[in-house]
């Protein structure tokens, strides 16, 4: 079924839309707030955490800002090494927080030991990861870093960017020991753009009693009001939340340990393709993504003439990101993708090297 092999929006099950087209309720009426209610729950069991998972209607950059309104007063550190990292920093200079550069050369994960003198250095309030680094194809070693966070600096509080692996990959939000886990609904739960989700601790909603200015559409104090009362603050998006409601029961039929492995399978097969042809992953081998495998375009492959070539077979990939356009292309194994499908489209791939 599934067509798009880029790293979201990636395709949604005709069931899911199904789902959706229910008629739209009141975001007010106790029919709707039951369904709120019941999706919100079974994230918790995505997350691994025994908090709350806000579902707000935004994109995961806007729980970026949320992160940083609510848990920042002044210090963070943010750790780069890729285009959405880099983003995470943006969002803390631009709402006017002092945020330091922890950096790692793009394909390299963020080092544990430049991370614990950096702690041992200064104090932080935060600090922000990215899981899985989607423009380089690269999953950062967040357990470790979390440990090394945990030991250095205990009230620092953890946020950790998943939007492209979460429901991919297994993150263990309490074990780890993470504040603010975020993630989107267009990558690895196969949903429509337009949620974000993100396991919020006690820990995180106490810090944000003392950050000032947190602004309201992302308050997090104001969205706990809300959804212990009923549902959000403001107009949520009843469609998608029937959706989410909808695709968790998809999602835990598979079974989470099968969805892991299906997801880990097939980027494997992309990464043993590459290598086959005379490339490689982009990323260090040991911190290779599990949904979004990033290869150096050592053929020179014309990746727009590619794509052409695909969309006539009814598929798609993506470039490169940002300076790795051209350079780099990135097939993404998530959500609805199936083996059989990455088969199909390495196939075509190899017809057009031909």
């Amino acid at each position: 079924m599934a067509r798009m092999f880029v790293p979201g929006p990636v395709d949604v099950a005709p069931q899911v839309f199904e789902a959706m087209s229910k008629p739209v309720l009141p975001h007010r009426s106790k029919e709707y707030e039951a369904i709120f209610q019941r999706a919100a729950k079974k994230c918790e069991d995505l997350f691994f955490t025994k908090y709350r998972v806000f579902i707000g209607t935004h994109s995961g950059s806007g729980m970026q800002e949320t992160g940083i309104r609510n848990l920042v007063q002044k210090d963070v550190l943010s750790c780069i090494n890729g285009a959405f990292s880099e983003r995470w920093y943006t969002v803390a200079v631009s709402n006017g927080k002092q945020a330091d550069r922890l950096e790692s050369e793009w394909g390299k994960p963020i080092d544990p030991d430049p991370l614990r003198e950096a702690l041992k250095n200064k104090h932080y309030e935060a600090v922000t990861i990215v899981h899985n680094e989607t423009s380089t194809g690269l999953e950062n070693p967040v357990e470790e870093l979390c440990q090394v966070i945990k030991e250095v600096s205990p009230d620092t509080m953890i946020m950790v960017d998943a939007v492209s692996s979460l429901a991919g990959t297994k993150i263990e939000m309490d074990a780890w020991g993470i504040d603010f886990l975020l993630t989107s609904s267009q990558k690895c739960l196969a949903l429509p753009p337009g949620l974000s989700l993100a396991g919020t601790t006690d820990r995180a909603l106490e810090k944000a009693k003392t950050v000032e200015n947190r602004g309201w559409y992302f308050d997090l104090l104001t969205m706990e009001n809300h959804r212990i009362k009923n549902s959000t603050a403001m107009t949520s998006a009843v469609t998608l939340v029937y959706g989410l409601d909808f695709q968790l029961d998809r999602i835990f039929e598979e079974g989470l340990d099968a969805r892991f492995a299906r997801h880990t399978a097939m980027s494997k097969r992309v990464y043993d393709w590459a290598v086959e042809r005379g490339m490689e992953s982009y990323a260090d081998e040991k911190y290779r993504s599990k949904t979004v495998a990033t290869v150096k375009n050592t053929r020179n492959i014309d990746i727009p003439k590619l794509n052409a070539f695909l969309l006539e077979r009814g598929m798609r990939i993506a470039n490169g990101y940002g300076n790795l356009k051209n350079n780099t292309f990135r097939i993404a194994t998530m959500g609805e993708t199936q083996l059989s499908d990455v088969n199909e489209l390495l196939s075509y791939i190899d017809e057009f090297m031909k």
